[in-house]
């Protein structure tokens, strides 16, 4: 009896502190992504050199860009690296072509500091069927090649979650549900771009432009015991209850993108995007009302790219310039 007591109060206590082992818990970190369409952008090398001298500890590249992993090497940058949409249905089909993949690029560079591998970015229509497979076949890859730390996920767009308020979030794509549940079987987090800028631009009818900031003075939405003062955190934490209630409450969830444009539309504005983004940075300590705590976040993006497509706004994401002056004052 005495040990079931001391039992119980030692879960009582873990539960008071925040440090209940059911509950994920993050990192605090704050990265960056490395976009390449735009013009007279600098050097890899002298990325890497920009991102050091900033003090951003992790990077996002979209592809496997060789002059970027050249670069990379030695840094101790941590590094999420996409595998292209086009290249899914053929991972899906043939574990032999991921294999190949991880090889060429993953194990060829023992000098980075590889995190995650995003199978897939934000992928849509019949290509969706192709995400697990080709999740699988790259795990595999990994383990095979004695990378299993490194862990393969795919990044989503908050698309593919409905309900409000937070508490009431479901995966509103079928083909999410067995995805979750994977992830929740290796260990590997969701990789989530959240957006409050294009909620907003969507519903400012219905969203004030603070709660979207990280600028609300108090609580904008009450959800049963959690008080939301800003939308970034309503926007994860549906993420979190979609999860748990797919049966993987034990998934972490990484934001891989997030960030406000300066210029070239609604709202768009160096002072909003410089707002949100250094509000972002001090915010990323703290986690959400559902997972408190530190929490990973990457900013994008590193740079303006002038040949993105897309609305206009698309080219205005970056924090910094071609000439790798800042877009405007930020601190990490």
């Amino acid at each position: 009896m005495a040990q079931k007591q001391g039992v119980a109060s030692m879960l009582a206590v873990a539960l008071v502190l925040g440090t209940f082992a059911a509950i994920p818990r993050g990192v605090e970190s704050i990265g960056v992504c490395y976009g390449v369409n735009g013009g007279n952008l600098p050097s890899a090398s002298d990325v890497v050199q920009l991102y050091k001298s900033n003090g951003i500890d992790s990077m996002r590249i979209y592809f496997a860009d060789q002059n970027a992993l050249n670069a990379l090497s030695g840094s101790n940058i941590r590094v999420i690296m996409d595998v292209g949409n086009e290249n899914l249905a053929s991972f899906a089909s043939d574990p032999n072509a991921a294999a190949a993949w991880v090889q060429a690029n993953v194990q060829a560079f023992p000098g980075v500091s590889f995190r995650y591998i995003a199978v897939g970015n934000e992928v849509a229509g019949g290509d969706t069927q192709n995400i697990l497979p080709a999740m699988q076949n790259v795990n595999n890859a990994l383990s095979a090649a004695g990378l299993g730390n490194i862990k393969a996920s795919t990044a989503v767009q908050s698309g593919v979650t409905a309900g409000f308020p937070p508490s009431k979030g479901t995966f509103s794509a079928d083909y999410m549900t067995p995805i979750a549940q994977y992830l929740s079987s290796t260990g590997a987090p969701l990789l989530a771009n959240v957006y409050p800028y294009f909620s907003y631009i969507g519903n400012k009818a219905q969203i004030d432009i603070n709660y979207a900031l990280f600028q609300s003075p108090g609580t904008v939405v009450q959800d049963g015991g959690n008080a939301y003062q800003n939308l970034f955190d309503a926007l994860v934490d549906t993420f979190v209850s979609a999860l748990e209630n797919a049966g993987a409450g034990n998934v972490m969830v990484v934001v891989s993108e997030s960030g406000w444009p300066s210029d070239g539309g609604d709202s768009a504005s160096t002072g909003n995007a410089q707002t949100y983004n250094q509000n972002l940075i001090k915010h990323v300590g703290q986690g959400t009302p559902k997972r408190p705590g530190g929490m990973e976040a990457y900013i994008f993006a590193m740079f303006n790219e002038d040949r993105k497509d897309g609305a206009e706004t698309e080219k205005h994401f970056g924090l910094f310039n071609p000439d790798k002056s800042p877009a405007y004052p930020i601190s990490f």
